[in-house]
């Protein structure tokens, strides 16, 4: 059971894993135009593991800005995992100690959270290895591969790269929203959201990663208001009622 639930997650994972192939080459690319080492580049999304996260910490290095600075401009853009996390939480088993939550934590990106919640079963720390295996391979990689090529490849072209990933995000959602109408309403409402914090006035100044978890919230609410699931004493009341 556990073997066939790790394949499950590498097979999982493994569109993930190319698309953050792409994606951490534009960011070695451009880590080393901006004079960071192949070993440095490849450390940072070893350790990270997070695109937007590593593209805004490495202005910030580049930059020599202040330590508060880092940590600061991190928390703010990387906000939306406390309540990804929060969500994950909800479907790991009871059975899970503390250093298999913390290692599922640390996979915790947008794309594998997505697929995460996708599937039906409760979520082990066996499969959630088999599905961060690959992308971390993969993101880690492709890291190191763009920071050799350095200044082979034209900045815009590593640059452009980072587009795959909003592609990679939206083609996991489009076919879960497609099966299910509260998905849909849920991912609709998240981009009027999404589209009024970047083009109404004062809305617009919030930082994107504050942007992004009140989108998220507001999101969240009116699908559980219009779209709640009964647990399992209402479902079992309704029964007995039959």
């Amino acid at each position: 059971m556990n073997k066939k639930l790790f394949i499950k997650g590498l097979r999982d994972g493994l569109p993930i894993a190319l698309g953050y192939l792409a994606v951490s080459f534009g960011f070695g690319t451009l880590a080393a135009s901006s004079g960071i080492s192949a070993f440095e580049a490849t450390l940072i999304s070893l350790t990270n593991l997070t695109s937007a996260g590593q593209f805004a910490g490495l202005s910030v290095i580049v930059e020599s800005q202040a330590l508060w600075q880092m940590v600061l401009t991190q928390l703010v853009i990387n906000s939306r995992y406390f309540l990804m996390g929060l969500s994950l939480s909800q479907k790991i088993g009871k059975h899970a100690s503390l250093p298999a939550r913390f290692a599922m934590a640390f996979v915790n990106t947008d794309e594998i959270f997505a697929t995460a919640m996708s599937v039906y079963h409760p979520l082990t720390p066996i499969y959630m290895a088999g599905l961060g295996l690959l992308p971390i391979v993969g993101w880690t990689s492709g890291t190191l591969l763009g920071a050799l090529a350095g200044n082979l490849l034209p900045t815009t072209v590593g640059t452009a790269l980072g587009v795959a990933i909003y592609g990679m995000f939206i083609a996991v959602f489009i076919p879960k929203a497609r099966e299910e109408k509260p998905v849909l309403a849920v991912v609709l409402a998240a981009l009027v959201c999404s589209f009024a914090f970047y083009y109404i006035p004062l809305l617009n100044s919030i930082s994107s990663g504050l942007s992004v978890v009140i989108c998220t919230v507001i999101a969240s609410v009116l699908g559980a208001l219009l779209f709640p699931i009964k647990d399992e004493q209402s479902e079992e009341s309704e029964v007995a009622a039959q």
